[in-house]
């Protein structure tokens, strides 16, 4: 990406001239896909469970594990039978990968439903051995609706060496992931591996687990994959970085706070230790060009389109509306 054409500041004094089309699209298409997903939610979460299993809001989450699933292990975050998938899809219920299987290789009827406690409700597979470190999260962090574990290698070599990357050197980054946190190492699959990530995952989405690999959390299947592409990407651009130059220049701190502007107008359920609680709820404004940049990319990944939603369909409703806002702000400015 060419930083120069997505952050340009306003030289003049002058206000815009005409409405930002990029900007109001993706305001809009958000708002139109959370009011589906929740609508999907609200219709299914009071059936039985195996009704929310085969509903059809649940089976486009299935859909989405299945294509992150062949993701990861086309971009060999994952071998052997190794990591594992999951997404909230109730107050009570996760869907998840089950153990001892190819994410190269996972299919819907493979899918699990297991409650808070691990115990299968739904699938004639068992769950992940490593459910429990999911669980943690969903239990630590309200807004987390899926979470992946998996063995990208640069990222993995950060955590077996146990060394996390210095920061503040990608914009992608510091938007997207932030600070990185590492857990100490304990046994995969048990209480207490689970238990390492409680006092992490509420400010970091993406934990570096010692001598095992990562977790990210999201508000998505897509989006928790995105995030370990991220951080592989990071981990493997600074070890090359400093082998041309050993002491790298960091973005300066008020470019930072630019950064952090625009990662709380995406709004993504982006923790980071760096943003005060108290002022999360109310960012400051963020460089408009900048916000076109990643806007584009956030909002039609959002959420996932539920079962009864055509994506044709989406796209004209979305463009209409667009149109309306920016013919309504043209004609009020």
């Amino acid at each position: 990406m060419n930083y120069s054409e997505c952050i340009v500041p306003n030289q003049s004094r002058e206000p815009v001239q005409s409405p930002n089309l990029a900007l109001i699209e993706s305001i809009v298409r958000r708002a139109v896909l959370e009011c589906a997903g929740q609508s999907a939610r609200d219709c299914t979460a009071s059936g039985e469970p195996l009704e929310l299993f085969h509903s059809p809001a649940v089976l486009a989450i299935k859909k989405e594990i299945v294509r992150t699933g062949r993701k990861l292990w086309q971009r060999q975050y994952v071998d052997g039978n190794g990591g594992n998938i999951s997404a909230r899809v109730s107050d009570k219920y996760v869907v998840c990968s089950p153990t001892l299987l190819s994410k190269g290789d996972l299919q819907v009827e493979d899918l699990v439903l297991v409650d808070l406690e691990n115990q299968r409700i739904c699938g004639h597979l068992p769950q992940t051995s490593e459910l429990l470190l999911h669980l943690e999260i969903y239990k630590t962090v309200p807004q987390a609706k899926a979470v992946i574990h998996c063995h990208p290698p640069y990222a993995t070599a950060h955590a077996v060496a146990g060394v996390v990357p210095m920061g503040n050197l990608v914009p992608e980054q510091e938007v997207f992931v932030g600070p990185l946190a590492l857990s100490p190492y304990e046994t995969p699959g048990t209480p207490e591996f689970a238990h390492t990530v409680h006092s992490l995952a509420k400010d970091h989405n993406t934990i570096l687990l010692a001598n095992h690999g990562v977790v990210c959390w999201a508000d998505t299947v897509t989006h928790a994959e995105w995030y370990v592409e991220i951080v592989d990407t990071y981990c493997k651009t600074i070890l090359i970085a400093t082998q041309l130059r050993p002491e790298l220049k960091e973005i300066s701190p008020r470019k930072i706070a630019d950064l952090l502007a625009i990662k709380q107008k995406l709004g993504m359920s982006l923790p980071d230790p760096r943003i005060a609680k108290d002022t999360a709820a109310e960012p400051k404004a963020a460089p408009e060009a900048a916000i076109d940049a990643y806007a584009g990319e956030a909002s039609r990944a959002q959420f996932p389109l539920s079962g009864g939603l055509d994506a044709a369909e989406m796209d004209q409703l979305v463009s209409r509306l667009t149109d309306e806002v920016a013919a309504f702000l043209e004609k009020n400015r």
